[in-house]
């Protein structure tokens, strides 16, 4: 029987964001008779802003759910008859969270706690957690805090006892045109005819909203419980994104701001003994699966990685050029570039 989100319920944490946003509109495109989408977010003007794109009079199964992730209360009710959840909410600027760390803590990591026993507590078959490249051997505390969620995640599945839920993450890069990330910035400072540059060498991976959102189903669909899916995607020159946008513009470079890498990482050398190529992404395998790794790796077809692999922005194989890029830029982001 294949997979189908057909007469289903799903429940987006962080709905009102990019991410969810555009899982929304994937779901609805794709699935149009799901059972039940519910929005959770703590944001009421985005709630309600979404709510116009998508009125109940003609999304009957859409419900938006005024909630916070750090309460563990209005998670179990908002997660009763649900079938899949998709856990989208964080904190996430880099920044914020060196000058803020108990809230970044309390939400990245607190959330994903209340969002474990939740989901294990009202009966939810699957779970997805989204992750990023700053988990990967962090250096600042939102990376950290992502690490220990996917941790958190990772180990739930060994402590749902006789309960068949499952769970699994994604972890990918610079998500193109997302809120609060480098393209929409840089285009709305073009208008001053300067582009202020962390650092000429900075490389970041590059998704697009559309295959990330393709990598969440993925995950939903055939993980078998405690895997961190990974995609194979390009990496680009923060300067060669500055000239895409606006060639014209002077770039001023203004030095690193706390917390942030060169290059970001998304498996390490240590990560290589548990590493598999699935094709079109790489899995970390949990150290303690509740499943048969021979059996797995014969199901997809999964080869395992070179012991010491790494996968680094810096190093990869795969390059956004400045003509890609615009017209990657111009297909999601903003078609006037």
């Amino acid at each position: 029987m294949s997979f189908t989100l057909s007469n289903k319920s799903i429940l987006i944490t962080g709905g009102t964001g990019s991410l969810g946003k555009a899982l929304t509109a994937y779901i609805y495109e794709k699935y149009p008779d799901v059972k039940r989408l519910v929005i959770f977010s703590r944001d009421e003007q985005k709630q309600f802003q979404m709510a116009q794109e998508y009125p109940p009079n003609h999304y009957k199964s859409i419900r938006f759910f005024i909630g916070d992730v750090r309460d563990r209360d209005r998670l179990i009710r908002a997660m009763r008859g649900i079938d899949y959840v998709i856990h989208a909410a964080a904190m996430k600027h880099v920044p914020i969270a060196e000058y803020n760390p108990d809230e970044c803590i309390a939400t990245n990591v607190g959330g994903a706690q209340n969002v474990v026993h939740a989901c294990i507590e009202t009966g939810v078959s699957r779970v997805v957690a989204l992750s990023t490249d700053k988990a990967c051997a962090p250096i600042n505390l939102y990376g950290a805090t992502k690490l220990t969620s996917d941790k958190l995640f990772v180990a739930a599945n060994n402590i749902s006892g006789d309960n068949p839920i499952k769970f699994s993450v994604v972890r990918y890069g610079n998500v193109m045109g997302s809120n609060g990330s480098v393209i929409p910035f840089f285009i709305k400072k073009k208008k001053e005819g300067r582009l202020p540059i962390t650092g000429p060498k900075m490389t970041r991976f590059n998704i697009s909203l559309r295959q990330g959102v393709e990598m969440v189903m993925h995950a939903l669909e055939h993980a078998w419980g405690g895997e961190i899916f990974v995609p194979k995607i390009p990496s680009y020159h923060i300067t060669d994104v500055a000239t895409a946008i606006c060639p014209e513009c002077e770039q001023v470079v203004v030095g690193i701001r706390p917390g942030e890498k060169i290059h970001e990482e998304m498996i390490t050398p240590s990560d290589s003994f548990h590493t598999y190529d699935l094709g079109k992404y790489y899995t970390i395998l949990p150290t303690t699966p509740r499943w048969n790794i021979d059996e797995f790796v014969t199901i997809f077809k999964a080869h395992p990685v070179p012991e010491g692999f790494s996968y680094n922005s810096g190093d990869n194989d795969e390059w956004e050029t400045v003509d890609s890029l615009r017209k990657l830029i111009q297909e999601h982001v903003d078609i006037s570039i």
